[in-house]
């Protein structure tokens, strides 16, 4: 009796070999021209953006001047000071909150295991609202504070539950091997079962971090002092909204950085969109290589 194979199980033809590097080469030419293009346009002089009519794509005369002015000392660079403490501060918080709460209901005979567990699923459905959040956070004094931008976004339910998953996925034997031998839980939490979760607090670790980095809303809500904005907010109101950069509470900037008008060219604009997402391109490859055992792993067990 002859078993037919599925079509993903079938050998190649002689087309599909070539066909996927020359497809695959496609979509990553689609992904890393624009790239490429807001790169080359940093980092080309006011006269090549003009001569270019906007965008430039053949580099012709390279500069590094629109960096200089940025992170010389103006409102783009406290900006960038500002997100990179609140995004490893807020990992930080956020991961060991995930990784107790995780490891608490992945613990079948845990207190208030199953009404926690049930609340925790219940945030799928359910947000609290825009309003009801403000209200919250303003009665318990943080408006202008940057502990609004962490607080609020502490735990993500997501999060909560493929760690749980995994943590599900390591076997029984071990943890009660651990109990027999006098190990408390943050003994077994910190020397089992963290070692074996690399991979999920990882990505874990990374979902967290590139939320924090690319957050403004909440910025936008409870931070009233523009002295206090993360470059996300720079980025919404000076790129997008085509507004001049404010350097304190109903001030207005007189330059970005150091010599730098407030209505600049192309190339200060592209320069702080590439300041905004080198970081987590930069942090991204080191990471990479957990995500299919950290998510789809966590995602099916349990």
């Amino acid at each position: 009796m002859t078993t037919t194979r599925a079509v993903w199980e079938e050998e190649p033809t002689a087309v599909g070999r070539i066909g996927k590097p020359l497809v695959l080469a496609l979509i990553a030419l689609v992904v890393a021209f624009p790239l490429y293009v807001v790169v080359v346009t940093s980092l080309s002089t006011t006269e090549a953006v003009t001569r270019a009519g906007g965008l430039v794509v053949v580099p012709r005369e390279l500069t590094v001047s629109a960096y200089v002015q940025l992170l010389s000392g103006g409102v783009v660079t406290r900006a960038l000071l500002i997100s990179v403490v609140i995004t490893l501060v807020g990992t930080a918080f956020s991961l060991g909150i995930t990784v107790l709460a995780a490891y608490g209901l992945s613990r079948p005979g845990s207190l208030f295991h199953r009404p926690l567990l049930f609340v925790v699923l219940l945030t799928f459905l359910f947000g609290p609202g825009i309003i009801p959040s403000y209200l919250v956070v303003n009665a318990l004094g943080l408006i202008d504070n940057y502990a609004s931008l962490i607080l609020p976004a502490a735990v993500s339910a997501f999060n909560l539950i493929v760690m749980r998953s995994f943590f599900m996925g390591i076997p029984n034997e071990l943890i009660d091997s651990a109990r027999i031998d006098g190990a408390g839980e943050f003994a077994i939490l910190r020397r089992i079962v963290l070692p074996l979760s690399k991979a999920v607090v990882a990505v874990v670790g990374l979902f967290y971090a590139v939320g924090y980095w690319n957050a403004f809303f909440n910025a936008l809500l409870y931070i009233n002092d523009n002295t206090k904005w993360p470059l996300q907010m720079v980025l919404r109101t000076y790129i997008v909204q085509q507004q001049p950069l404010p350097t304190g509470a109903g001030g207005v900037a007189t330059g970005v950085g150091l010599g730098l008008s407030p209505a600049p060219g192309l190339a200060i604009k592209m320069a702080i969109v590439v300041i905004a997402i080198v970081p987590v391109l930069l942090v991204y490859p080191f990471i990479q290589r957990h995500f299919q055992k950290g998510v789809i792993i966590g995602a099916v067990k349990g």
